[in-house]
């Protein structure tokens, strides 16, 4: 789960993280009465679920009450893209003004789970400012990289070999180590899967401060985080996506052309391995899961079709507890709803009541080609490239 900038930056301050003076405002008005309570210039921010603002314009520093006004105008209420949103548009409900900050240096930070070591690993740059994926590919040796150890938490060596790897002098050692063992503590209490700071900057008083912020929390623990339930802002999210997470189809929407069913986490991701593997793209992970009923794999199928990428769909189905024939009527109902030409089926039904379930779907006025086994799913993908 994502939330806004400003959200996080509030965590932040409950944990003693620095930010610079900042407010939230929610329409043209509100940003004008601030703008001049704080000096001449100050930064506006686009509030959406998506990194990359500042690259089309989301983030600028306004030295006027006119550029303040062409900002609002140009964003409130409007959808917003950037490189990371793809196709999609966020709805721009809210702006940050923040007070300009006078940066002596830009660093980058970042705290995530690495299931290799099985830790969490915290990893830094003196190349803060810019995307971090270009940093690791044109200048690997500027990013550091350290698992942080369960019990102990982030050491002093560690954090000692962190603050010379960002060229800070010995002199805000302390300050460092503040910032980065409360941004541990933030990070195991609230269930986070990722916080990153890019830039943390240094000011000209000295001062180590969070420009910006990104968090997103582990959504398997959120039954646990009542607080971080409330920020969450479904505006920001794609409806689909929330409307099957409430029959418990875990569906998350791809930018490709084949659309996928499967039942079991597994099984999806070599179902998308071997699209993959054929030259196309998912149009989706969905695994409907091994206890669906017929309502629940015919909307999975809907949120399949709502996309108007799909042009194949692809069924992986192992028959268990849910019953192929039960799956296949569930698949017709939602291919007898749908208002437009459906697309083109490819299906691979294995395990209970299989043969009753293909001989349903045969009988159906649908193109359908049926395979065996991940190989024969190959080699007819390969006849849709």
């Amino acid at each position: 789960m994502k939330i806004h900038e400003y959200q996080a930056k509030e965590l932040f301050k409950d944990y003693e993280i620095k930010i610079p003076e900042g407010f939230i405002c929610k329409n043209k008005d509100e940003i004008l009465k601030i703008y001049k309570t704080l000096d001449d210039e100050v930064v506006l921010k686009v509030q959406v679920h998506a990194g990359g603002r500042g690259k089309v314009g989301g983030v600028k520093l306004v030295k006027s009450e006119q550029e303040v006004i062409e900002f609002a105008d140009r964003f409130l209420g409007k959808g917003f893209q950037t490189v990371q949103t793809a196709n999609e548009e966020f709805i721009v409900n809210k702006i940050l003004v923040e007070k300009v900050s006078q940066i002596n240096s830009e660093s980058y930070i970042a705290l995530l789970v690495d299931g290799g070591n099985q830790s969490v690993n915290i990893i830094v740059s003196p190349e803060g400012g810019m995307d971090i994926e270009e940093v690791a590919f044109q200048s690997p040796e500027s990013i550091l990289t350290l698992p942080i150890n369960i019990i102990t938490g982030p050491t002093d060596f560690q954090i000692r070999k962190i603050n010379s790897f960002l060229r800070y002098e010995q002199i805000y050692y302390v300050q460092l180590r503040k910032i980065i063992r409360n941004l541990y503590k933030l990070y195991l209490n609230k269930d986070c899967s990722l916080i990153e700071i890019n830039p943390l900057i240094q000011n000209n008083s000295g001062e180590i401060l969070a420009l910006d912020a990104k968090i997103t929390f582990d959504e398997d623990a959120l039954f646990r985080q009542n607080s971080v339930q409330k920020l969450r802002d479904l505006s920001q999210e794609n409806l689909v996506e929330i409307e099957t997470a409430k029959l418990g189809i875990k569906y998350i929407q791809l930018q490709g052309t084949v659309g996928c069913i499967v039942n079991g986490a597994g099984l999806a991701m070599a179902t998308m391995d071997v699209i993959h593997g054929s030259g196309l793209k998912p149009a989706n992970f969905l695994d409907i899961g091994g206890g669906a009923d017929e309502h629940k794999v015919s909307e999975a199928m809907s949120a399949v079709l709502s996309d108007h990428n799909v042009e194949v769909v692809l069924i992986n189905l192992f028959g268990g507890i849910l019953r192929c024939d039960v799956a296949a009527r569930g698949f017709l109902s939602a291919l007898d709803k749908y208002n437009k030409k459906a697309p083109e089926l490819i299906i691979r039904m294995l395990g209970t009541n299989s043969d009753e379930g293909k001989e349903i779907l045969s009988a159906s006025k649908y193109n359908i080609s049926f395979a065996d086994n991940l190989n024969e799913i190959s080699k007819i993908l390969l006849t849709k490239r």
